[in-house]
C-alpha cells in the first residue's frame, strides 16, 4: 500500500469581489401584508438571505400575519445572487448542451469545460461527473435596497398596482474553491458509483486522448497537458488498492483548466433587464495546507502564485 500522506496544493481558493446595480436574481413574487391588514401576491422580491415573509405575529386560529413590503432590513437580510445562477451564466455557452446528451455523444460533453469544470448528470443514463468547482453565493455589502410602486397602464384597479423591492449600487463578496482531487481524476468505471460515461473495452485511451486534445486546445501557454487512460486507477492510502477504469491528468492538464476556470471568472459578466454585474477582482490561494479555503481567514497566508506540486491523489497500479 502506498503512503496516505497527500502533499503539494490541495485546491485553489479564492475571494471575489464584484460590482453591479440593480436586482439580477428574482426571488419573484412574495405573498406580503397591505396597511389595511390585506395580503396581496403582486410585491416582487429578490433572493435576500436569511429573509421570511412572516412577521412573528400569530392568530388564535393559528394565522401567521405577513410582514408588509417595506419591513426589511437590508443589513440582516442582504440581497444575494445565487451559486445557481452564477454557474449558470459563467457556463452560459454550454448551459443547455446537456439537454442532447446521450451514449452516443457523452464523450463529447466529457471533452468540455463542462464534462471538466461544470460538473453533469445524464439522467437517461446515470452518467455523472462531480464538480471540482465550489462557489458560494454572492452576498450583498452596500446594502441600498428600497420599495418601488408601479402602475399599469389602463383601467385603474387593485389588481393593476404592483410592487417591488429593487436596489441601487451593489458590490458582492464571495469565495470559491477549485478541488485537485476531483480535477485530477476521471472516472470511467461503476464500481464506486461515479462513472462519468460508459466506455468499451479500448474506448477508454479514446476518450482520453479527446479530453487531451481539448485542453491543449484552450492552453495558452504552451504547456504539456496529458490525460492518461487505466484500467486501474487507485485513490492514495486505501486498503486494498482497490481501483477502477478512469483518465488521470497530469500536473500542466489541471494548470490549463484551473487557469481557463480562473479566466472565466473574471471575466464574467451578468445582464438581466435593468441591472447588471460584474466581476471587479479575483484574489487566489493556491492552498498547499490542510485547511480549507484558508483566505477567509487571513489573505496574508495566502500563496498568490503557483510554488509547488499540485497533490497526486491517485495512481496506477498494474493488476
Amino acid at each position: 500500500m502506498k503512503s496516505s500522506k497527500v502533499e503539494g496544493i490541495r485546491s485553489i481558493d479564492f475571494k471575489i469581489v464584484a460590482k453591479g446595480h440593480g436586482v439580477v436574481n428574482w426571488n419573484g413574487p412574495t405573498n406580503l401584508a397591505q396597511e389595511n391588514g390585506t395580503t396581496v401576491d403582486n410585491h416582487t422580491m429578490p433572493k435576500l438571505r436569511g429573509y421570511t415573509n412572516l412577521s412573528g405575529k400569530v392568530k388564535d386560529t393559528g394565522y401567521k400575519y405577513r410582514k408588509e413590503p417595506t419591513d426589511i432590513d437590508f443589513k440582516k437580510n442582504p440581497l444575494y445572487i445565487s451559486q445557481n445562477c452564477v454557474r449558470h451564466h459563467l457556463f452560459r455557452e454550454q448551459a443547455f448542451d446537456l439537454h442532447y446528451a446521450d451514449r452516443k455523444n457523452i464523450k463529447n460533453v466529457l471533452a468540455s469545460i463542462t464534462g471538466l469544470v461544470r460538473g453533469y448528470v445524464v439522467p437517461a443514463t446515470q452518467n455523472k461527473r462531480t464538480s471540482p468547482l465550489l462557489l458560494e453565493d454572492f452576498v450583498d455589502q452596500l446594502g441600498n435596497g428600497n420599495f418601488e410602486q408601479f402602475g399599469q397602464a389602463g383601467e385603474r384597479d387593485n389588481s393593476s398596482f404592483y410592487s417591488k423591492t429593487t436596489f441601487g449600487d451593489t458590490e458582492y463578496i464571495s469565495y470559491g474553491s477549485i478541488s485537485i482531487e476531483q480535477l485530477q481524476f476521471i472516472s470511467l468505471d461503476k464500481k464506486f458509483d461515479r462513472e462519468a460515461m460508459e466506455i468499451k473495452t479500448g474506448e477508454g485511451e479514446e476518450v482520453a486522448k479527446l479530453i487531451e486534445e481539448y485542453i491543449v486546445s484552450i492552453d495558452t501557454k504552451n504547456r504539456s497537458p496529458k490525460a492518461i487512460f487505466h484500467e486501474n486507477c487507485v485513490r492514495n492510502g486505501t486498503i486494498f488498492e482497490e481501483g477502477e477504469n478512469g483518465i488521470m491528468l497530469n500536473d500542466d492538464a489541471v494548470a490549463v483548466l484551473i487557469d481557463e476556470t480562473l479566466r472565466k471568472l473574471n471575466e464574467l459578466v451578468i445582464r438581466q433587464a435593468k441591472s447588471y454585474m460584474y466581476i471587479d477582482e479575483v484574489v487566489v490561494d493556491y492552498n498547499d495546507s490542510t485547511q480549507m479555503m484558508r483566505i477567509k481567514k487571513d489573505e496574508n497566508a495566502i500563496n498568490s502564485e503557483y510554488k509547488s506540486n499540485y497533490a497526486h491523489y491517485f495512481y496506477a497500479k498494474e493488476k
